[in-house]
């Protein structure tokens, strides 16, 4: 995909619509006017950027802990690699995991895929950790639990 050069207008359409929507029957009209463009002028830079890639998805975000899953736990697990693609789809596909990413592995750090467990408490990670670990035969693995949350926002473009 070339680079894109973005006009001050739809830096500032999309540094507001990176956060928070305004919460109206309009939200793209009220974007619109506070940067000085039209409604159309959104949803068209919106709908342009979603069919080339640059945007993913646009959607709501459910705050976790807010919703009643308040633990979570790094994952990280040795899976051969051979086997990536097949065990990254199984953990991909889970409800509880929302991150799994295949990360090189290193000196004497032997774990290559890492996922995000949540739950609604210690036990609930631990019991989708032993359930996955049966489901794929994977004996290797170390749950990171958090000490403490020292940031967590999304990326801010613009």
């Amino acid at each position: 995909m070339a680079k894109r050069e973005f006009t001050a207008r739809e830096r500032a359409i999309l540094g507001m619509v990176q956060g928070n929507l305004p919460d109206t029957a309009t939200p793209f009209a009220d974007i619109a006017r506070e940067c000085g463009a039209t409604e159309d002028e959104v949803l068209s830079l919106l709908r342009e950027l979603k069919q080339s890639g640059a945007i993913r998805r646009f959607g709501a975000t459910l705050r976790h802990q807010k919703a009643g899953y308040g633990h979570n736990a790094m994952v990280a697990w040795y899976v051969e690699e051979d086997r990536v693609d097949e065990v990254g789809e199984l953990f991909a596909s889970r409800p509880e995991i929302s991150h799994c990413y295949v990360r090189s592995n290193c000196l004497d750090w032997p774990f290559n895929v890492y996922t995000m467990i949540h739950g609604q408490d210690p036990e609930a990670c631990g019991r989708t950790v032993a359930e996955l670990a049966a489901l794929t035969g994977l004996d290797e693995y170390d749950i990171l639990q958090s000490v403490k949350e020292l940031k967590k926002t999304s990326m801010k473009y613009f």
